[in-house]
C-alpha cells in the first residue's frame, strides 16, 4: 500500500520533472533511492533523532495547534490531512530544509511529500492507535521497519 503511496506522490509532486532530471543514486527524480527517503524519515520518527522521536513529534504538532491532526494519524480513525505549510509550520523550517537537502531536493518539493507519506507512515508504524511507550525505536531499528513500510511490507 505505502510503496503505491509513494509511487503516486512521487508522481503527482515531481511530475514532468522526474522526467526531465538526470536521476541520481536510485533514480527517483533526483531523489536518490528508498533508503535515502526512509533515512531521512527515520531521522525524523526515531527516539535517537533529532526531533525527539514520535513523542517529540506529537509535542511539537501540538504547540503548533495541530495535536488533533497528529492525533489522527496515530489513532485508529481516519487520517485528517495535513499541508505542507502546516508542516512546517510544525516541524520547522531548518528541519525541513536539513531533509531536503539530504535527498537533493528543495523544501516546495519535499512539503507536499511529507504531507501525503507522514500520516501514512506513522499511521502504518501505530497499529494499536497510540504512541508506544517506547518509542519507535533508533534510527537503525527504525529504518528497516521503514524501508519495508516503503516496499510494501507491514511492520512486525
Amino acid at each position: 500500500m505505502v510503496m503505491g503511496l509513494l509511487d503516486s506522490v512521487l508522481g503527482q509532486v515531481l511530475g514532468g520533472a522526474a522526467q526531465q532530471q538526470q536521476p541520481q543514486g536510485g533514480g527517483l527524480g533526483g531523489l536518490g533511492d528508498l533508503g535515502s527517503l526512509a533515512g531521512a524519515l527515520g531521522g525524523l520518527l526515531a527516539n535517537n533523532g533529532g526531533q525527539g522521536g514520535l513523542g517529540g513529534m506529537v509535542s511539537k504538532f501540538e504547540q503548533a495547534g495541530m495535536g488533533d491532526v497528529i492525533g489522527s494519524w496515530i489513532g485508529n480513525g481516519e487520517n485528517k490531512p495535513v499541508s505542507g505549510d502546516q508542516l512546517q509550520n510544525a516541524l520547522g523550517g531548518d528541519t525541513i530544509a536539513a531533509i531536503a537537502s539530504k535527498l537533493g531536493i528543495n523544501a516546495q518539493m519535499l512539503l507536499p511529500m511529507l504531507a501525503t507519506m507522514l500520516p501514512a507512515l506513522i499511521n502504518q508504524l501505530t497499529p494499536q492507535g497510540k504512541v508506544p511507550e517506547q518509542g519507535l525505536g533508533n534510527q537503525d531499528d527504525l529504518l528497516g521497519s521503514l524501508s519495508g513500510l516503503l516496499q510494501g511490507n507491514k511492520p512486525t
